[in-house]
């Protein structure tokens, strides 16, 4: 827990200018099934990037928040479980900003997220479909695995976050 609030200060520290007072820019991740790798991310974004970003996560299809996603994201101090599993048409009428895609399925079925200044794709394994048939622990550990992995992303958002900051909507 310590070192989880320690890499959220130094992202914050390192990325943040205090003297630039701005709104906080939406940032939505797109997953198949909104269940588990864009729940993470959601998850990941709220602890690390709080203050410089609004977290959203949707599916193409909404199939309910995986409870090994929970778990492995509990383990290091971020509770998703309050976080809806939802598909893209039910996401609240905002305008997003920077939009992440973190399957090819949903990078196939949304291309471009119209309005996004920008728009990411970084595919990730999916944990369900690799833990199925192996033990519970097996299991776990791809999820833990992948929950590293879509950390790692989250905090090299910060880059792209300043770059929607400074795109205008005109150049989208």
């Amino acid at each position: 827990m310590i070192f989880l609030q320690s890499l959220a200060t130094n992202v914050t520290k390192q990325h943040m200018d205090a003297n630039t007072v701005s709104r906080p820019l939406n940032l939505l991740f797109l997953c198949t099934g909104n269940s588990c790798r864009s729940q993470m991310a959601e998850g990941w974004a709220r602890t690390l990037l709080h203050g410089q970003c609004i977290a959203y996560s949707a599916g193409v299809v909404a199939h309910g928040l995986n409870p090994n996603a929970v778990s492995v994201m509990a383990e290091v101090g971020i509770d998703i479980s309050q976080q809806l599993s939802r598909s893209i048409d039910e996401l609240p009428k905002v305008a997003f900003d920077v939009v992440v895609t973190v399957c090819d399925n949903a990078r196939e079925s949304c291309p471009i997220y119209p309005g996004a200044r920008v728009q990411i794709h970084h595919s990730f394994d999916d944990p369900p479909r690799l833990a199925a048939g192996r033990s519970h622990d097996e299991g776990l550990e791809i999820y833990r695995r992948v929950r590293d992995e879509i950390r790692d992303m989250v905090v090299g958002l910060q880059v792209y976050l300043e770059t929607a900051r400074q795109a205008s909507p005109q150049n989208v």
